[in-house]
């Protein structure tokens, strides 16, 4: 297995986890490095920044999913292409980014998300 690969199913293991599983303290511990360097504005840098937002998150929103579409790795970098499928039927696009070290584990996440829209201009979809 390349490091490119391996880089890819760690992040995809640790979104899927502390999302869909509602483990972000298993998660944590499993697929992140030394540092966690967080991005999201809603969100506290550090490991125990993260595991709160998502422990609230997975009492608060039960049933919550998420769906990688795509996988991308280069270098040190991984990025997904995600749909999140929430309760009372919101959906997101989602790309998160994430960097990681040499020994394959996450330290730093960036994310954008935007809302499905009821309509579009187009017929090719978000994904």
């Amino acid at each position: 297995m390349t490091q490119l690969d391996r880089n890819k199913r760690n992040v995809i293991a640790f979104y899927e986890m502390m999302f869909n599983d509602c483990k972000p303290r298993e998660a944590i511990a499993t697929f992140v490095g030394d540092v966690y360097i967080q991005h999201n504005p809603h969100v506290a840098s550090g490991k125990d920044g993260f595991i709160a937002y998502f422990e609230k998150m997975a009492a608060e929103y039960p049933g919550k999913q998420v769906i990688v579409k795509r996988a991308f790795a280069e270098s040190d970098h991984v990025i997904l292409h995600c749909h999140q499928i929430w309760p009372e039927g919101l959906e997101y696009a989602g790309i998160d980014i994430f960097r990681l070290d040499e020994q394959g584990k996450i330290v730093e996440h960036w994310d954008v998300l935007q809302v499905l829209p009821d309509s579009s201009a187009n017929e090719n979809g978000m994904f």
